[in-house]
């Protein structure tokens, strides 16, 4: 998987419920960037569930529960090799959300 090595202009597409008003999106540098940004979005709604928390602490199953809950969530990722975004769903953000973290636990 070429994810971290090249960057790839990413655009997350995020619908936080079944409302189309609650669509929102977010650029990054790369699509690993934009995995990340899926996390601390988590984070953000995990303390805003929990003001009294200094630590936020989460599984995978937590994490895809909470991907599942929203409206919509996918990524376009730009491929230099055509000039265009390839869409990218759920299942896929998850798959690497899951090589992405397994990869953090291992350092």
């Amino acid at each position: 998987s070429n994810l971290g090595r090249k960057m790839s202009h990413t655009i997350l597409l995020i619908q936080a419920t079944q409302s189309p008003e609650s669509r929102t999106f977010s650029d990054f540098e790369s699509a690993q960037k934009a995995l990340e940004g899926v996390c601390a979005l988590f984070e953000s709604v995990l303390k805003q569930r929990n003001p009294g928390l200094r630590a936020i602490s989460y599984d995978v199953a937590q994490l895809f529960s909470f991907i599942d809950s929203m409206g919509d969530l996918c990524c376009l990722v730009f491929q230099q090799s055509t000039g265009n975004y390839v869409p990218h769903n759920k299942d896929w953000i998850k798959e690497k959300l899951v090589q992405m973290l397994s990869r953090q636990a291992g350092k």
